[in-house]
């Protein structure tokens, strides 16, 4: 796909790895919709920074986890921009609670945004994908997918799931939407991170070092590109997948 002149929109796409995922589609030429839900002055500076590279660009605020929310977000699009090309899946909950749990509330919320949110709103912008001459999704999962993560269950079966919608969806939607993801490793280190808890991850990579937001990014929009792709993912991990071994 030629992404100069299409519509994408971020969930999630107001910070961090969001942000720079909306801002690589920006650099290539894509109108862009960002979707937050509480960080409103964040998505406006993200909007501002993708307008300052040539594009027009829309900051939505909505819960993705709640439907008729999600229904209106994506007749604002249909409004503003008349249709969508590409989809990226970002916005999920980063949630931990220990397994077995009496609190059922953050497995609640963690699969509520990850799971359903991302269902919703591919659900409601299929149809714009589909009226177009080829669309391109692009979810975001992580290595909890292969590899479990103590205290993180909810976490991890909603990327699994997450990961599972990518290959259902490109099974549905093809030949005209192509769905992939990207599962990063340790990019954009925690800000409570200490130095011995950085050096640690850093040493748990091939490559030895923490990775960029801007390394998703790029494989981003190099599935959003690449023609010939379709229910894969890209790992972008620094090798953490094999440094254990």
């Amino acid at each position: 796909m030629n992404i100069q002149s299409k519509t994408a929109l971020v969930t999630g796409g107001a910070h961090r790895v969001g942000k720079a995922i909306a801002l690589e589609l920006a650099k290539a030429g894509a109108n862009l919709v960002i979707n937050y839900n509480s960080s409103a002055e964040a998505a406006q500076e993200t909007v501002a920074e993708a307008e300052a590279l040539g594009v027009q660009a829309l900051a939505i605020q909505c819960d993705i986890s709640d439907l008729a929310g999600v229904q209106e977000m994506v007749a604002q699009i249909r409004e503003h921009f008349g249709g969508l090309d590409i989809l990226v899946n970002s916005a999920d909950y980063f949630g931990k609670h220990p397994f077995p749990t009496d609190d059922y509330t953050m497995w609640k919320r963690v699969t509520d945004i990850t799971i359903h949110g991302s269902f919703y709103v591919s659900n409601e912008c299929a149809p714009l994908l589909l009226a177009g001459e080829g669309g391109a999704v692009v979810n975001i999962v992580d290595l909890s997918v292969w590899q479990p993560w103590k205290d993180f269950t909810a976490h991890a079966v909603a990327k699994a799931g997450l990961m599972a919608l990518t290959q259902q969806m490109a099974l549905e939607l093809a030949p005209t939407v192509r769905v992939n993801a990207v599962a990063p490793g340790p990019v954009l280190a925690p800000p409570d991170y200490t130095e011995e808890q950085l050096k640690v991850v850093e040493k748990g990579t091939l490559l030895r070092r923490w990775g960029r937001a801007e390394d998703v990014a790029h494989a981003v929009r190099f599935l959003v590109e690449a023609e010939y792709t379709t229910g894969d993912v890209i790992f972008v991990d620094g090798g953490e997948r094999f440094a254990r071994r």
